[in-house]
């Protein structure tokens, strides 16, 4: 399975890249996303633009580190 990791990438970039990632996903296709903060906001920019077409599994939750397996249904 995939991981992106976004810890390096400049703030601005962070979502669109994720979007990107999630838009190349087959159906049942996931990939896990790592990051240092909880990524609540994207999940609710998720839930907006992408809702009933994707699952979200916190794998690990801080305080250090957070992954977050992102499934398209």
């Amino acid at each position: 399975m995939k991981e992106l990791n976004v810890i390096t990438i400049a703030p601005r970039e962070r979502h669109p890249l994720i979007f990107k990632t999630f838009d190349e996903l087959q159906k049942g296709e996931s990939f896990v996303l790592v990051n240092d903060h909880d990524p609540k906001p994207l999940y609710y920019q998720l839930l907006h633009e992408r809702e009933g077409l994707f699952s979200w599994e916190y794998l690990e939750q801080g305080p250090e580190l957070w992954r977050v397996r992102i499934t398209k249904k």
